[in-house]
């Protein structure tokens, strides 16, 4: 898309030329006409003038593909689509619905409460400039960049350092030669499925940019590199998957920000042995920071993350201003014995500096003895102990009609269809209080926090 033209109009125009113009028909015999003429038009521009000079709007749309922050302004609307609506004529009847039905046609804001979970990858390949900025014009108030490295150690957004084979088309280019596992077909003889693995540490940072964003997913019965590579799920879309823009995590931080939004950085596992070519572990999580600093980043826009202790514990300590909003990522809650293990640890997680806690959404909630959604015993000791919760990730189950899977597992005998996702997050938002939501399609939850009044 061209870029829209700047049009300047000089302030001199209004402050010396409209009035050379307006004397220039002033006679003895118009003086009185003149004299009224003149002051309604000095009126007229200083009305004018404090148009000009107002504010600009705080949320902009960004046309550029750059990293200079130079882009082109214009004022910014967001707009939730089509699916909320979906949603909510989904929903059974009662308070509920007819509340968020009363905002059908509420102006929509941005939303602190709402985080965009690798951008809106429900319709966008993730962790791309266009899924970023699809995130934004949903409305979320945070868009996250999960960060890994290439081999030349540049930090680039990748859900993980090891999963170009499925979110990029490098098996369809001459870098699939550096793929640490170059791609198998399916082995119809065994049965074993088709593999591959390409990691960003695989190539350099020029390399990475050469690549394509597709959405998430792989065939694993292919026979060829296309076939695997056509795996995307059914309930999301190929529709604007032609050639995902892929993302450094400055240019992340770039284009978060001219959008005025916060940002939710993830130091991802490390899937080479660290140090790497000298690169150590303690020297990647401060790199994360130190774009943040470098570009003059206030800290209380930034959201630090990791499903290592080690890593959250390692900000609290050496970037106190970041750690204190470093989100503990918990996924040991895998097992009844890993849940019970999490839930233990809570008071001594928050004891040691941790103030926020990321659990995967079916963690937070139950099914009561009346069959009611009411809070899990996770929700209740992280806010026995003063945690506050950052859930994932909402829109990442598909349909729900059957049951919703991994992140309503908890309350699968409850779940019948797509509009019971309103019914979890309301329970989410009131019962257990969770301060921001993950959302692969962040519009979702836009729509319910402005109609809720929440930030």
């Amino acid at each position: 898309m061209p870029k829209p033209s700047h049009v300047h109009v000089p302030s001199q125009l209004f402050s010396s030329g409209f009035s050379r113009i307006a004397f220039a028909f002033v006679t003895p015999s118009t003086v009185s006409v003149t004299a009224t003429l003149f002051s309604l038009i000095l009126i007229a521009i200083a009305g004018l003038r404090l148009v000009l000079s107002a504010p600009t709007p705080r949320y902009y749309l960004n046309y550029d593909n750059n990293t200079k922050n130079d882009h082109v302004q214009q004022p910014f609307q967001v707009q939730v689509g089509l699916r909320p609506y979906y949603l909510v004529d989904n929903m059974d009847e009662g308070p509920l619905k007819q509340k968020l039905q009363s905002c059908s046609e509420k102006t929509s804001k941005v939303s602190k409460f709402v985080v965009g979970h690798r951008g809106a990858p429900l319709q966008f390949p993730e962790h791309t400039r266009e899924s970023y900025m699809a995130a934004a014009r949903e409305g979320a108030g945070a868009i996250e960049c999960d960060v890994t490295f290439t081999s030349d150690k540049k930090l680039v957004c990748r859900h993980d350092q090891c999963d170009l084979h499925y979110t990029t088309n490098i098996l369809a280019t001459d870098l699939a030669a550096k793929c640490t596992r170059g791609f198998t077909p399916y082995d119809v003889a065994t049965g074993t499925d088709a593999t591959a693995n390409c990691c960003a540490s695989d190539i350099t940072l020029a390399e990475f940019k050469t690549l394509c964003g597709k959405m998430d997913g792989f065939n694993p019965n292919a026979s060829t590199a296309e076939e695997f590579m056509a795996g995307t799920a059914k309930f999301r879309t190929d529709l604007y998957s032609t050639c995902g823009t892929l993302l450094t995590h400055v240019e992340s931080i770039h284009l978060i920000d001219s959008y005025g939004r916060d940002f939710t950085p993830e130091a991802k596992h490390t899937e080479v042995q660290m140090p790497f070519n000298g690169y150590t572990q303690e020297q990647y999580l401060q790199d994360i920071i130190d774009d943040y600093k470098n570009l003059g980043i206030d800290p209380a826009r930034v959201w630090p993350q990791s499903f290592v202790p080690d890593d959250v514990f390692w900000w609290i300590k050496n970037e106190p201003e970041f750690g204190k909003q470093a989100v503990y990522l918990d996924e040991r809650m895998e097992t009844l014995e890993g849940y019970n293990m999490a839930t233990a640890s809570l008071p001594a997680l928050a004891q040691a500096g941790v103030k926020i806690v990321g659990p995967a959404l079916f963690a937070l909630t139950k099914l009561d003895t009346d069959r009611k959604i009411v809070p899990s015993e996770y929700a209740i000791e992280a806010r026995k102990a003063g945690l506050e919760i950052l859930p994932w990730s909402f829109e990442r189950s598909g349909w729900l009609n059957q049951g919703g899977e991994y992140f309503y597992q908890y309350i699968a005998p409850v779940i019948r269809k797509d509009g019971d996702m309103y019914t979890v997050l309301d329970v989410l938002v009131n019962d257990v209080g969770v301060f921001k939501m993950y959302s692969d399609s962040p519009a979702t939850v836009v729509y319910y926090a402005n109609c809720m009044g929440l930030p």
